[in-house]
This record gives C-alpha cells, sequence and structure tokens, in this order.
C-alpha cells in the first residue's frame, strides 16, 4: 500500500473528520470569547474600579514611567503585562466553565441512554430494570424467585405426660 493511500484512508477515518471540525470550532469559540471578555465583560468592570483599562495595567522594568503599554513596547521597555494576563485567566476560565458543562451534558446524556435497553422481540426502548416488556409483555429476564421459608416444625408432645 503506498504512502499516499495510506493517508488517504486516515485522513477518511471519522476521528479525524470529527477533530478538525472540534479544532476549527474552538478556533471560533476562542475568539469568541476573547471578544466576550476584552469588550463586553472588562470594561463595565474597568469602569466600576475607576476608568481602568485593563489591557494596559503593566509594571515598566526598566523603572521609567509610560503612559500606555503601547508606548513602553515602543520605546522597547522590558514590561510585566499582568493586565494581559488578568484577560487571558478569565478567558480560560470561560473556556473551561464551557467545556465542563458541554461534558457535564454529554455524561448526562450517556447515563440516560445506558439506562435502557431494547427489547429483542419488539424493539421498543424500556428500562434496564425491566422483568417483562410493557409493550408486548415478553418475559425479558428471570424474575426474581421468592421463597418461604417452612414453618419450624414444633417439637414432638412427648409422651411422658
Amino acid at each position: 500500500m503506498s504512502v499516499y493511500s495510506e493517508f488517504k484512508d486516515f485522513l477518511q477515518r471519522g476521528n479525524v473528520v470529527d477533530l478538525a471540525v472540534a479544532v476549527v470550532l474552538g478556533v471560533a469559540f476562542g475568539r469568541v470569547v476573547t471578544s466576550f471578555v476584552n469588550d463586553v465583560l472588562m470594561p463595565p468592570i474597568g469602569m466600576l474600579l475607576g476608568r481602568t483599562d485593563f489591557s494596559n495595567l503593566f509594571v515598566s522594568l526598566n523603572g521609567r514611567a509610560y503612559p500606555s503599554l503601547a508606548a513602553a513596547k515602543a520605546a522597547g521597555a522590558p514590561t510585566i503585562n499582568y493586565g494581559v494576563f488578568l484577560n487571558a485567566v478569565l478567558q480560560f476560565l470561560i473556556v473551561a466553565l464551557a467545556v465542563f458543562l458541554v461534558v457535564k451534558a454529554i455524561n448526562r446524556l450517556w447515563q440516560r441512554e445506558a439506562a435502557t435497553v431494547t427489547c429483542p422481540y419488539c424493539d421498543t426502548k424500556i428500562s434496564a430494570k425491566a422483568v417483562v416488556c410493557p409493550s408486548c409483555t415478553t418475559s425479558l429476564k428471570p424474575a426474581p424467585s421468592i421463597t418461604f421459608a417452612p414453618a419450624e416444625a414444633k417439637a414432638p408432645l412427648s409422651e411422658n405426660r
């Protein structure tokens, strides 16, 4: 088998296509979250904290004062950009929360699917705990047996009364 045909087979497998779609959607979702944090979430927070622009919060390591992060970068000054870092942390937390909620929903869906079985006779989905199919009344698994213990035998009356 040639390298080309092996590569073609690899690309045509379902999980490679699923992965590619997930990457594209992840990049698009990341851009939406970035815009949400930078353009929607942080401006009101900055306004409440005294008109602070978080993307402009930095510490200059050379000891000089600069009016903005852009001015410090233009001057070639080494800076610690903690405002940009705070924005990145918020973006991460939002993405992590979104992924958590999606995984939680998928796990709940899988648990619901696992709780049902299909009747082999009438093809109806029923509870996995069912003993009899409610549609066709076929016995699916043996019913639990109930055993009654015999009553305790009374001791024979002694003949010596």
